[in-house]
């Protein structure tokens, strides 16, 4: 009888803390505090300056989403603590409630949908390839016995084995641990190329010592959906969180972020990225969507 009591008290007590993971809303309000995850390094979507402080894109874009939650709640304040997370943790971390909502570089597809929630799209990223201006390399089809630097936990990984099978190329795969790691092997030479998102590519240079020393080449590997992430099955956040952003996307204010971190001279080095919003992300801040990236590769 004792065994089954305390089994049910199991079951009661996960229940419990299943509902309340899943009541974000509930969780933000009783707290009056939000987490939000953030990268150190992940181009001008999301990264550090220092001192705990973080900007980007991303960011700027959950900053709005958690001032209409704070409005939507009635909270006279909000407390907004930032978590930086890595490839490797930010789902985990998402998932066992340490961070609330996710503001990085993380791609939106079909097996990650089966473990956490994404927002609408805010960026279509293509995945390209970085390397010295003076490597000769201009395609993936030269990166045959080089050494090819990706970030752990990342899906350009298994882009480049897709190809590496495709083409019969074969390369060495060295693992950074963040992308500003990924990015030194290559500046170091321990690395040929490095195969990241564009974005994250475009602003790794743009702060590099000498960002003439390095340029983005070959074809799109991959087209991958960028989105917020958050728990799985919490509508009503969800809903907050995407008619946030598509309020965003409606007034123009997406448009004028990204002309803000990807167009115009950004810290700490004051340089430019200089990456125009390409047509995907044109057309899916145009329609509002939150398609895995599987649904792009049918195109």
């Amino acid at each position: 009888m004792k065994k089954t009591l305390l089994a049910v008290a199991t079951v009661l007590a996960t229940s419990t803390v299943m509902a309340q993971s899943s009541d974000t809303l509930k969780k933000i309000k009783d707290t009056g505090s939000v987490t939000m995850g953030v990268r150190e390094s992940s181009g001008a979507l999301s990264f550090t300056l220092g001192d705990g402080k973080y900007v980007g894109y991303h960011v700027e874009i959950c900053q709005k989403v958690l001032a209409d939650v704070q409005k939507q709640l009635g909270l006279t304040k909000l407390d907004v603590k930032y978590q930086p997370v890595t490839s490797q943790n930010r789902i985990p971390l998402v998932q066992n409630g340490t961070v609330d909502i996710e503001c990085g570089s993380t791609t939106n597809n079909a097996a990650r949908q089966k473990d956490v929630s994404f927002a609408v799209t805010t960026f279509v990223e293509e995945v390209r390839i970085a390397v010295k201006a003076n490597s000769g390399i201009a395609s993936i089809a030269q990166l045959n016995g080089k050494k090819v630097a990706t970030t752990t936990g990342t899906t350009s990984v298994q882009t480049l084995r897709k190809n590496e099978r495709a083409t019969g190329v074969n390369f060495d795969e060295v693992f950074g641990k963040d992308h500003a790691d990924s990015f030194l092997l290559l500046e170091s030479g321990r690395a040929d190329a490095f195969v990241m998102d564009g974005a994250i590519l475009a602003g790794s240079i743009a702060k590099a010592k000498n960002p003439a020393d390095f340029k983005i080449v070959g074809e799109v590997l991959s087209v991958e959906p960028i989105a917020i992430m958050f728990r799985k099955d919490d509508p009503a956040f969800k809903k907050a969180v995407d008619d946030s952003v598509k309020a965003q996307m409606k007034s123009g204010d997406i448009a004028k972020l990204w002309t803000k971190w990807f167009e115009q001279p950004i810290p700490p080095a004051n340089t430019k990225v200089g990456m125009p919003a390409n047509d995907n992300t044109k057309a899916a801040w145009a329609n509002p969507n939150d398609k895995p990236m599987e649904d792009y590769a049918k195109k």
